[in-house]
C-alpha cells in the first residue's frame, strides 16, 4: 500500500556526500529522509590481507573533510580501521627535472590528510544515519520520478511512497536524476582519457607519502595505504591516461602491467610485488550553472566532477555538505523557510567560487602537463624548480591542499 509522507529533508544519495549530509543533520530537531537506490549498510568490513582485499576505491581525506567526519562522529570509528596518513607529497615532470616536494613539518603539522578506503567511510557514515532517531532511511528505494512545482517538490519511489519535502538535497552522484528531472543546466566535457585504478604491493616503503608524476598521456598517482602484513608497502593506484592507451593497460596481462607500471613510476618505490584486479572509468569534466533553485540544493557530484589527479572530488563533496549544513542551522536559528532561495543562495554564493577555482585548476594541469612542445616543457620545469624553492608559496599550497 503507497503511502505519502511529508519531511523537511529530503536527501537523494547514499554515497559519501549523501551520507555525511545526513549524519549532520542528525541533532537538529528536524525530519529527515534518505533515499538510496541500493543497500546502505552500517556493516564494518572486515580487513583482510592481500592486494584484492582493499577496496578499489579510496579517498584522499584532507584535513578539513576529517574535521566534518569528526564533526558527525565518523572519524573515531574510521580512525581505528585501516588507513594510512601521509606526511609528504612528491610531484614531478616525467619530460624533465622539475619536482615539487611538500612536506607536513613545513606547516607544524603531523601530517597532511589520510588515505582511506571509501567502504571504510560509507559503514562509518551510515553507522550514525541508522542510530538517528530523526532520519528515516529508505535504502533499496529506487526513485521512480520527480514532480516539482513553486518551492517543494515530491519523489515517488518505485514502491509507489511519495515523499514531499520543504529542502530537496540532492546528492545521487554526477549523473544525477534530481538535477536532470529539476532542470539544471549543465557545462560538461569528455577529457578523452580514462582512469585506471587498481592495488599493489611494492618492493620498498611509500615513506607516507603520495606520490604523483605527470606523463605526457595522463598523470598517475601512488597513494600509500596501511596494513597489518606490511605497513608501509601497499599503494592505490590511479593512473589517467588518453583513452587508447588506457585501454592498453587494462588489456595487459598481470605481469606486463607491473612491467609497465614500473617502468612508468621509474622505479621509484621499487619492483611491483603485486597487483590486484584493474578497474577503469572515462573522465568528465561536469559543473552545474547554478547549484540550488527554491526547494532544491546539489551537493557534491550532482553539483560538480572534476579530473581526479589531485583527488579533491570527495573534499570539494564533503565542503559542499558542511557549508549547507551550516546555512541550514543558521536558517533555523533564523525561523526561515529551509527550502528558500534566499537561504540556498548563500551556500551556493560559499561553495560555487572555490569549486569553479578547483576544477580550473585541475584542467590547467591536465593541459599543461599534457603538452610536450619544448618552451612549454623548459617553462614548468622552471616553474615546478622555483615553487620548490619558494617556501611561503609552498605553505600556502600545502594548506590548500589540506582543504584551508
Amino acid at each position: 500500500m503507497s503511502r505519502s509522507r511529508h519531511y523537511d529533508i529530503v536527501i537523494v544519495g547514499g554515497g559519501l556526500a549523501g551520507l555525511a549530509m545526513a549524519a549532520g543533520l542528525a541533532d537538529l530537531p528536524l525530519r529527515v529522509a534518505l533515499v538510496e537506490a541500493g543497500p546502505v549498510s552500517a556493516e564494518w568490513p572486515e580487513p583482510g590481507e592481500g592486494v584484492d582485499s582493499y577496496d578499489p576505491r579510496v579517498s584522499a581525506i584532507t584535513l578539513a573533510s576529517q574535521q566534518l567526519l569528526s564533526q558527525v562522529g565518523a572519524w573515531e570509528a574510521i580512525v581505528s580501521a585501516r588507513i594510512c596518513h601521509y606526511t609528504d607529497m612528491q610531484v614531478w615532470d616525467a619530460e624533465g627535472t622539475g619536482e615539487v616536494h611538500f612536506q607536513a613539518d613545513e606547516v607544524n603539522a603531523d601530517n597532511l590528510g589520510h588515505i582511506v578506503e571509501n567502504r571504510l567511510v560509507l559503514a562509518a557514515l551510515a553507522d550514525q544515519v541508522h542510530n538517528a532517531t530523526n532520519i528515516r532511511l529508505y535504502d533499496n528505494a529506487p526513485v521512480a520520478g520527480m514532480s516539482y512545482g513553486g518551492a517543494q517538490a515530491t519523489l515517488t519511489l518505485e514502491s509507489g511512497d511519495s515523499l514531499e519535502a520543504d529542502l530537496l538535497v540532492a546528492a545521487d552522484g554526477a549523473n544525477s536524476r534530481v538535477r536532470q528531472w529539476a532542470d539544471f543546466a549543465t557545462r560538461e566535457w569528455s577529457y578523452k582519457q580514462k582512469a585506471l585504478v587498481t592495488t599493489v604491493k611494492m618492493s620498498a616503503s611509500h615513506a607516507y607519502t603520495a606520490w604523483q608524476r605527470f606523463l605526457p598521456t595522463g598523470p598517475l598517482a601512488f597513494l600509500p595505504l596501511g596494513a597489518t602484513d606490511a605497513p608501509d608497502r601497499y599503494c592505490s593506484i590511479v593512473w589517467s591516461a588518453d583513452t587508447a592507451y588506457a585501454e592498453q593497460l587494462m588489456a595487459l596481462d598481470n605481469e606486463a602491467f607491473k612491467k609497465a607500471l614500473c617502468e612508468a613510476f621509474e622505479g621509484r618505490l621499487g619492483e611491483v610485488e603485486a597487483a590486484s584486479r584493474r578497474f577503469s572509468f572515462p573522465l568528465q569534466q561536469r559543473h552545474a550553472v547554478d547549484y540550488v533553485k527554491p526547494g532544491i540544493a546539489l551537493v557534491g557530484d550532482a553539483a560538480h566532477s572534476i579530473h581526479p589527479l589531485a583527488g579533491q572530488g570527495i573534499n570539494l563533496g564533503f565542503k559542499d555538505v558542511a557549508a549547507l549544513q551550516e546555512e541550514i542551522r543558521r536558517a533555523l536559528a533564523r525561523d526561515e523557510a529551509l527550502g528558500s532561495l534566499a537561504v540556498l543562495q548563500r551556500y551556493q554564493r560559499r561553495r560555487k567560487g572555490d569549486n569553479l577555482a578547483a576544477m580550473a585548476a585541475m584542467d590547467g594541469f591536465k593541459r599543461l602537463f599534457g603538452e610536450t612542445a619544448l618552451p612549454v616543457r623548459w617553462l614548468r620545469n622552471t616553474g615546478m624548480k622555483l615553487v620548490n624553492q619558494a617556501a611561503p608559496l609552498k605553505r600556502q599550497l600545502i594548506r590548500k591542499a589540506m582543504g584551508f
